[in-house]
């Protein structure tokens, strides 16, 4: 009998269901995604690196919603650093539909950065490279970003001071955040946030975009 791991999902489940998210990819892109889904269930037994096992939720959960960031932002090339990347999202679909990005993933536990890094080489991920760390204890290691993305942040107050320090000096950070926080983080200061926007095919997750007014001030006046 065929497993979930055996099986692929077929291109033409991959494209439906980034199109209902209006993702456009190439074939080339389509073989990335297939193969980081497999790689992700075989490791997945062992380690438990994601509690969804069905590979359409995993597309779709995963995938789509990370991807979904590209354009709606959107984010194109630059800097970008995945905090809390766990099994490797957002960073790694990010750097799949945005190739020219030079992509930083942070993870503290030992065994998923291992993963991460057998990801990259898997995939022959260009400029990407995986820090095994907790995000605290980082600075000129990741430092200047364009981007900081997350959506595995615990306590968003402490992770906002760290970036827009000026140890990170990240430009913009985007969060993928539940509607419950959105009040919160939103009275956080020293960040210009944008409206949030409803991801699609979810109830109350969005994405959060917040632009770091000191860093903003500073490019104007350079």
């Amino acid at each position: 009998m065929t497993t979930d791991v055996e099986r692929p999902v077929s291109e033409e489940t991959v494209r439906r269901a980034l199109g209902e998210f209006q993702i456009p990819v190439d074939s080339q892109q389509v073989v990335l995604i297939q193969q980081y889904i497999r790689t992700l269930l075989r490791w997945n037994e062992k380690l438990n690196l994601t509690a969804i096992r069905d590979p359409l939720e995993i597309l779709h959960r995963h995938f789509c919603e990370s991807m979904f960031a590209a354009g709606a932002i959107p984010v194109d090339k630059g800097r970008l650093a995945d905090i809390g990347s766990g099994p490797g999202f957002p960073g790694i679909p990010l750097k799949i539909i945005r190739p020219e990005l030079e992509l930083c993933l942070v993870e503290s536990n030992i065994k998923k950065g291992t993963f991460l890094a057998e990801v990259v080489r898997e995939l022959r991920l260009m400029n990407s490279r995986v820090l095994i760390s907790r995000y605290e204890e980082l600075g000129e290691e990741v430092a200047p970003l364009d981007f900081v993305c997350s959506r595995a942040v615990g306590e968003f107050g402490p992770f906002l001071e760290w970036a827009g320090s000026n140890r990170v000096q990240a430009h913009e950070v985007i969060l993928w955040i539940g509607g419950r926080d959105l009040e919160e983080v939103q009275k956080i200061r020293n960040w210009e946030w944008r409206e949030p926007i409803l991801i699609p095919k979810s109830l109350q997750r969005y994405l959060l975009v917040g632009k770091n007014q000191e860093m903003s001030a500073r490019r104007q006046n350079q």
